[in-house]
């Protein structure tokens, strides 16, 4: 009955929650919830995607067997009903950052749009073969909770990417600074980083009253350099599509067999 208002009230939750944690037991990240959204929804997007479209062939097994129609509807309208809601999510963020008078910086807002079609692509990729090897292969929609639970904290959504710069690249830490690219190996790092820097922009926190030295939070690299690093991701991430949509076109025949 109340529609698409489940997912605007996501995140309000998770503003009025994490507002208060914050408050209680103390943050250095200034203006967490802001930090932590930008990040949040993007993975909120993917995840929701990836979960719900190993199942979409299977959970349509009756359609599938009954009616001849492009069997690339289902991943893709998994896709899009994430979409959906990662929109309507995002106004809630963005009106509560007008609000609050966190305010925009127009020279990193670049990394919005370039970080939004990476991460459609990449995630449109990744729901396409999923969906098709789960209808021979069922374990794999278990196997894509437990990888999404080790994905997330992998990724720098609730803990500063900057921090885990710093402790990567320090002159004590073993295979400096080879660990730091392996981390930017995660797909997610450079995508969820290019939300970040967009709406969130502050890479080393001023120091304040509560916080008397400067905290880094977000990565201390270019918008250019982070850009690049995205385009990449892009690049690589159009291969993969195209490669998991053919696979997917050549199993999508036997689906009906194997339902």
């Amino acid at each position: 009955m109340l529609g698409a208002i489940w997912s605007v009230l996501n995140p309000i939750v998770f503003l009025a929650v994490f507002t208060f944690v914050v408050k209680i037991l103390g943050n250095e990240t200034p203006h967490y919830a802001v930090f932590l959204l930008s990040g949040l929804l993007a993975w909120n997007l993917f995840s929701v995607a990836l979960g719900n479209g190993t199942r979409s062939v299977i959970d349509n097994g009756n359609l599938v067997k009954k009616v001849s129609f492009p069997r690339e509807v289902l991943p893709l309208a998994v896709v899009g009903v994430a979409l959906f809601d990662f929109l309507l999510q995002s106004c809630v963020l963005l009106i509560f950052m007008v609000v609050t008078g966190y305010g925009f910086h127009l020279e990193a807002l670049i990394l919005y749009p370039l970080s939004f079609v990476t991460l459609v692509v990449f995630t449109t990729a990744l729901v396409f073969w999923v969906s098709a090897v789960n209808v021979r292969y069922r374990d794999v929609q278990h196997l894509i909770g437990l990888a999404l639970l080790v994905w997330f904290w992998m990724t720098p959504i609730v803990y500063p990417g900057g921090l885990v710069q710093d402790k990567l690249t320090a002159p004590t830490a073993p295979f400096t600074p080879h660990l730091w690219t392996v981390y930017l190996l995660n797909p997610l790092t450079p995508i969820i980083s290019g939300f970040q820097r967009a709406l969130y922009y502050t890479v080393t926190a001023p120091p304040t009253l509560g916080t008397p030295h400067p905290v880094r939070v977000l990565p201390d690299v270019s918008i250019a350099w982070l850009a690049g690093v995205i385009g990449l991701v892009l690049a690589g991430s159009l291969v993969l599509l195209y490669l998991a949509w053919r696979l997917f076109f050549r199993l999508s025949g036997d689906f009906a067999e194997e339902l």
